[in-house]
């Protein structure tokens, strides 16, 4: 699950230079301090999303979860980061973005101190779920700072390609940490470097960061927010939950219905809405809808890939959470190292034909993963899972590029607030879609090797219908 927002929403106002000048790429100090606080910021986030994977076997036990609760620990973080992310970024132009910013790091930081201590599955899932509502406040806001503070040119794209790079080096280095904290200090270990991490951050940033705000205050959409996540919430707790029991629940059925009415209001809500959180004229461009399709595939598969190879390396080969994060720690470099050659090949072929190659490859590879067996298989998902990564990284950048494409100035915001909002929602319905089925097709190796087939297929024929909508062969 190479985690990777290094596609940022423009800003509504960007800060830039005085006409005829261009602002010098060196930074001063004190800028240099502003952009450790907000890098700092997004690591955290970034960390986050990866830290915790490698402990999941570890902490189930030592919680009492079993193997098919043990998806809520990354969903219960995911879904209120994804939900209320166009929210908090609504209310930071109405109320300020600082304001915001330090708000949430303040949650954050008080959530990972619950996770830390947590007593039972409730406290430690409440803990993750405001540690999710922090990520949604501080991922807009500091992005927005980032933005508004460094003028347009040399000084905002170094900036953006640090926190790019951080962000990237965020899910590496998680995956690494991990590993050796939860075999070392034990899994609620990485819960409290979290809190170090908010804290320290917290006490920066006031000093450093001025106030910004939207030149014209937009009118807040919250019948969107409220129907987009509860809807979400209701569909993601009725799939869970039938993946354990069955559709026949009073809960499970009544939740169904619920989630599908609530994310049809929210098209209704959408539709009239005088400020809409997601723009539907702008899903009707082909770039936009087909795009974002390409997005939504290629972050959900990754995540749940990642999620049941932990299970499998941990529970079936017996590696321990160490080498568990080595594994994904060759991931996270290769992914790394694919980075920097996907411009390349963007510049050469297009964005729109490197996100149909990288969506194929990406399924070929974790097709590839079919190959490993209950008595040995490391080597083998070292490298597939690896290099299925690096497509994914591919998919990630040409899939933000393809969004934004031909898209006017004035509209670069929604356009690039919907790339986000993928992102954020790839990440919290893929596993609750598909990862629980690894715990509950009986063996845990079947169900392994059944979610892998499944995801497997869905990316490589994702790839087809973005490739056809897109109308790659027709050269446009």
């Amino acid at each position: 699950m190479a985690i990777d927002t290094s596609v940022p929403s423009i800003p509504s106002a960007p800060t830039a230079a005085p006409p005829g000048t261009t602002a010098p790429a060196k930074l001063s100090g004190r800028a240099k301090l502003i952009l450790f606080v907000l890098c700092a910021a997004q690591f955290m986030v970034a960390l986050d999303f990866s830290v915790l994977n490698v402990a999941l076997p570890v902490l189930g036990r030592d919680l009492g979860m079993s193997q098919s609760a043990l998806q809520w620990a990354v969903t219960a973080f995911a879904l209120p980061s994804g939900g209320f992310l166009l929210l908090f970024g609504r209310i930071a132009d109405l109320f300020g973005r600082r304001k915001l910013f330090l708000t949430g790091l303040a949650v954050f930081g008080t959530a990972s101190l619950l996770a830390t201590f947590a007593w039972d599955p409730a406290s430690f899932l409440a803990g993750r779920a405001l540690q999710g509502l922090g990520a949604a406040a501080i991922v807009p806001t500091g992005m927005s700072l980032l933005t508004t503070t460094f003028p347009e040119g040399p000084q905002r794209d170094r900036a953006l390609g640090i926190s790019g790079t951080l962000l990237s080096l965020g899910f590496t280095v998680g995956m690494l940490l991990g590993g050796v904290m939860t075999d070392t200090l034990g899994w609620r270990s990485t819960m409290g470097l979290l809190a170090v991490a908010a804290a320290i951050v917290l006490v920066l940033a006031p000093g450093l960061l001025s106030e910004s705000r939207h030149p014209e205050r937009p009118r807040l959409d919250i019948p969107g927010a409220v129907t987009v996540t509860g809807g979400l919430l209701a569909l993601i707790y009725a799939l869970s939950t039938a993946a354990e029991r069955g559709f026949g629940g009073a809960d499970v059925l009544t939740t169904l219905v619920a989630g599908v009415a609530l994310l049809a209001a929210f098209g209704y809500v959408e539709s009239r809405a005088a400020a809409p959180l997601v723009s539907l004229p702008m899903l009707r461009r082909r770039t936009v809808a087909w795009g974002n399709l390409g997005g939504l595939v290629t972050f959900s598969m990754m995540s749940t890939v990642v999620f049941v190879l932990t299970l499998y390396l941990q529970e079936v080969l017996r590696l321990s959470a160490l080498q568990t994060g080595l594994v994904f720690g060759v991931q996270g470099a290769l992914s790394a190292v694919a980075g920097t050659y996907a411009p390349k090949l963007i510049g050469r072929v297009g964005a729109r034909r490197t996100l149909v190659g990288s969506l194929l490859g990406q399924g070929l590879f974790i097709a590839a993963l079919l190959g490993i067996g209950t008595g040995s298989g490391a080597l083998l998902a070292t490298a597939a899972v690896s290099l299925a990564s690096m497509c994914h990284l591919g998919a990630i950048i040409s899939y933000g590029l393809v969004v934004t494409s031909g898209v006017p100035d004035g509209e670069q915001g929604l356009a690039t607030g919907l790339v986000t909002t993928t992102q954020q929602v790839g990440l919290t319905v893929g596993i609750p879609l598909l990862g629980v089925l690894a715990t509950t097709q009986g063996a845990l190796f079947d169900g392994v090797r059944t979610v892998l087939a499944v995801d497997a297929v869905l990316v490589v024929v994702a790839a087809v219908l973005v490739g056809v909508g897109l109308r790659i062969r027709r050269g446009v």
